[in-house]
């Protein structure tokens, strides 16, 4: 694929994410998107086979980023509290960039295709254990259904930021990262 069409497509992601976040899945047509982009609605055809497609590779592709670069984040850090700071600031960090995404994911998910529910339901099991095993590896005695309850309260708090956001990015960080660190009864950074 050529770098023309691949730029073509992330427009096309991007541009669906924001309408989405405006307007739901469902009040978004063909027509809007490909408006949107700058292309006819049949255009869009040619780099997504439905509107379902569209919003199927948005939702999968930020499941598998999470989880890829979480991996990586928590490959790197030498301890698990370190590992545990380092997925926190990673997932603030894309909640913050990704803000409509956040939105799509939450009130769009049961119009996700079949195969792409699944899909994405497979990353986010793997992303919470791979918080739960820092957890659990932080605190051994810690049951495993409770360190993925755990992932998920901080995963609600550090999501709520597309509603919540009302200070600017940076101190947001901050206080998203805090809040999240001590709800995981671990020492925030600053």
């Amino acid at each position: 694929m050529s770098a023309e069409p691949v730029a073509r497509r992330d427009q096309i992601l991007a541009t669906a994410a924001e309408l989405f976040a405006a307007r739901g899945f469902h009040g978004v047509s063909v027509a809007d998107l490909g408006a949107a982009c700058g292309i006819s609605g049949p255009a869009l055809y040619k780099h997504f086979a439905s509107k379902d497609a569209v919003l199927a590779e948005m939702l999968v592709s930020i499941s598998e980023e999470l989880l890829s670069v979480g991996r990586e984040r928590a490959a790197a850090a030498p301890e698990p509290a370190a590992a545990l700071s380092a997925l926190v600031d990673w997932h603030v960090d894309f909640a913050l960039r990704h803000r409509p995404l956040i939105v799509v994911q939450d009130r769009d998910w049961q119009s996700l295709p079949g195969a792409a529910r699944e899909r994405v339901r497979v990353l986010q099991r793997e992303y919470v254990d791979l918080w739960a095993a820092q957890l659990r590896a932080l605190d051994p005695g810690l049951p495993a259904d409770r360190a993925r309850a755990m992932a998920h309260a901080a995963f609600g708090l550090i999501n709520s930021t597309p509603h919540s956001g009302l200070l600017p990015d940076a101190p947001m960080h901050g206080l998203l990262s805090q809040m999240a660190l001590g709800a995981l009864g671990l020492p925030s950074a600053g």
